[in-house]
């Protein structure tokens, strides 16, 4: 028996029973929403480093061998404000050298319903002749004193490396004298590696700052700790050494930062994601991204019938997803006898980016026009950056926007204006004609960073990464305002691209590769993905390929999936996707963890996610199959103390109900008697 759940001490309800536990102080539990001190903090700090005539600037620069801090003093600056909207207000500062005609223009967005700051800085030459050099330039470049107690603690995780400690939260006290530094393993690729999450939160007595890095490249971090109490905190493109020729503009990343007071770094958090919901996940028709079933197809007129068993099958399908296939028979494109023809997989043979008629006659058409009659949409991969094969349209006709990569083939340069152009209308007509909702992007193999750098001359290091993720971006745009209901996909080796530049076009469908039975424990793993994650991204994906509950419940996420549906594992399937389907939607709320992170598998692992405004959320427990303990007792947070729950849990029969103060007091007990084994338990206001 899985999932017995105790909650009242004073009335039983088939069979369900409390345990009891020591009072917790409801303080803990306070409504996530902004402060009045943290919104002060955020216009304080917009003010000192911003606004301000004399304020000390948070990015920084090298430019003909003087700093920008220096320089910006003496160079004559104007001031530009413009209300965005209800809440937002962008403010533009503009310096131009007199000497050079450099122009730096500082474009930063003030929020008024969360304690939010972000600008973006741009180098521009206005003038006839190569600037100087520019050097270490720095879209942040700031100072945090900790104040007399207390230590600087850095929360984050890891980016992802398809394995099981993927996205694993750390937390690093900064002691003094001491430096940490991250970013991605030379790959290009924004979340790639154990280093590589461009997200981080600074904890200091009284409060924090939670700072994120928006470059969908090779960004570079610095925290470094003095004697004293300060802390110096840098991050931009890791390598910049060049000039501008005239007309030439560069960019920093984007850099946010969100201030949160207290002790509370859960609550933060929360802060955090509801901030992201409301000011950073992709709208379409002014809505972010619901919870979504997929499924894989193959997208032929005979794949109708393969969909149709699904929902014959009791399994309603949102997504059909046409991924890149394995054989050269599968592949959706047309391929060569390019280096990675023998063996297989041939999709690495890219650089044809269109429907390959031998396959597809009508092209996607004839399914898509059925998928969409039965309200589904269609997803299609892409990977048009990488260009494997020397052969394909982009190799004999194009050379000239390819990059040569030292993993073999090439990268498209998408900072080439004619380049772009050309993808632009290219795949936007494919979009149209085919009936594409979904663009999913994929960037395999080693990253574009090498081929960036060994583009470069000495003296414009920097350069062609610098113009190729602005081309990236401008690209998405593009396709984005031809199609204002498209929606983006963005994967790179599974979840290495997810920064915040790239999380406001899309959301990661699949966040991981690391879901294949044969790479180990992966239900463990994803339980530690989901853990990990899910403070800082609350639309995420995956898919599952086991069939037991305990596997199948470790993979439950906002977008979830699973294998080919046979009859052997047609009532394991119905029974995850009905329940995802109650879970998923639940999981866009706040975020609590229930127990320690731990890949360990004689532990339980356990979170909650509430959503307030509709008074609900779910509970999350796994025993893992070393577990000796068959009960967990967890205390819930974010609740209404006055309220009333009803709890559902989905292996037993009946409910039960108790009140908001003693799930957050006296606790959850939740008995799981098989290992390894799961329980979820709903709950939802008693109205």
């Amino acid at each position: 028996m899985m999932g017995l759940i105790g909650a009242i001490p004073r009335v039983r309800y088939a069979g369900w029973v409390l345990v009891g536990v020591a009072v917790m102080v409801f303080e803990a539990n306070a409504h996530v929403g902004p402060r009045e001190e943290e919104l002060a903090t955020a216009n304080r700090w917009l003010g000192e480093h911003l606004l301000q005539p004399e304020a000390s600037l948070p990015f920084s620069f090298v430019y003909g061998g003087r700093g920008s801090a220096t320089l910006l003093r003496d160079w004559p600056v104007e001031r530009e404000t413009a209300r965005l909207d209800a809440v937002r207000t962008r403010h533009v500062l503009r310096w131009t050298d007199p000497a050079s005609e450099l122009q730096v223009r500082c474009e930063s967005i003030e929020y008024a319903d969360y304690p939010a700051v972000e600008w973006t800085v741009y180098l521009r030459n206005t003038g006839t002749q190569n600037s100087a050099v520019l050097e270490r330039i720095q879209g942040l470049d700031t100072r945090f004193d900790r104040g007399a107690e207390g230590e600087f603690t850095l929360h984050g995780i890891k980016g992802d490396s398809c394995s099981a400690d993927s996205f694993e939260p750390y937390a690093r006290v900064l002691a003094p004298n001491t430096e940490a530094r991250f970013g991605p393993p030379g790959s290009g690729k924004s979340s790639d590696g154990p280093d590589g999450w461009p997200y981080y939160n600074l904890q200091f007595t009284g409060g924090g700052t939670i700072i994120a890095v928006g470059w969908p490249g090779q960004w570079a971090s610095s925290f470094v700790r003095d004697e004293a109490t300060g802390l110096g905190v840098r991050a931009g493109q890791e390598f910049t050494r060049l000039y501008l020729r005239p007309g030439e503009e560069v960019r920093t990343p984007l850099i946010a930062l969100l201030f949160w007071s207290g002790d509370d770094v859960v609550r933060s958090q929360n802060l955090w994601r509801r901030w992201y919901v409301a000011h950073n996940m992709p709208r379409v028709d002014g809505r972010t991204q619901r919870a979504v079933a997929q499924i894989q197809v193959g997208g032929s007129e005979a794949d109708i019938a393969y969909v149709q068993s699904f929902l014959d099958a009791g399994i309603r399908v949102d997504l059909c997803w046409r991924d890149a296939g394995g054989s050269r028979d599968s592949v959706w494109f047309p391929v060569g006898d390019g280096p990675f023809h023998e063996p297989d997989p041939a999709w690495l043979n890219s650089g044809t980016w269109d429907v390959d008629l031998t396959k597809y006659p009508r092209g996607f058409r004839p399914f898509t026009e059925w998928i969409h009659a039965h309200g589904m949409e269609f997803v299609l991969w892409f990977e048009p950056e990488r260009v494997g094969d020397p052969d394909s349209w982009l190799g004999r006709n194009h050379p000239e926007w390819l990059l040569p990569n030292n993993w073999g083939g090439a990268i498209l340069n998408e900072g080439d204006p004619a380049a772009r152009q050309w993808l632009i209308d290219h795949i936007g007509d494919i979009i149209a004609r085919e009936g594409v909702d979904w663009y999913r992007e994929d960037m395999n193999g080693g990253g574009p960073a090498p081929a960036w750098r060994a583009h470069d001359a000495p003296d414009r290091q920097g350069i062609t990464e610098n113009l190729y993720v602005q081309g990236h971006l401008a690209y998405w745009d593009a396709l984005r305002r031809r199609h204002p209901r498209l929606r983006i996909d963005s994967c790179a080796s599974g979840g290495r691209r997810n920064d915040l530049e790239t999380m406001r076009r899309a959301v990661p469908l699949l966040r991981s590769d690391f879901q294949w039975p044969e790479m180990g424990d992966v239900a463990e793993g994803n339980q530690g993905h989901t853990y990990g994650l899910s403070a800082w991204l609350p639309f995420q994906g995956t898919g599952v390929y086991q069939y037991d509950p305990y596997s199948y419940r470790s993979f439950y996420l906002p977008s979830f999936g699973m294998g080919v549906l046979t009859p052997e594992n047609r009532e394991a399937q119905s029974r995850a996707y009905s329940e995802c389907r109650q879970v998923g939607p639940r999981m866009l709320g706040d975020y609590y963890p229930l127990t320690p992170y731990s890949r360990d598998l004689d532990r339980w692992m356990a979170w909650q996610f509430d959503r307030p405004n509709e008074g609900d959320g779910v509970v999350q427990a796994f025993r893992r199959r070393q577990c000796a303990e068959d009960v967990i007792n967890v205390r819930l947070s974010g609740l209404d103390p006055y309220a009333r729950y009803g709890l559902t849990d989905l292996d037993r029969a009946g409910t039960a109900e108790a009140s908001g103060r003693e799930l957050m007091t006296e606790g959850l007990r939740v008995e799981v008697s098989e290992k390894p084994g799961a329980a979820i338990i709903l709950y939802s206001k008693v109205r």
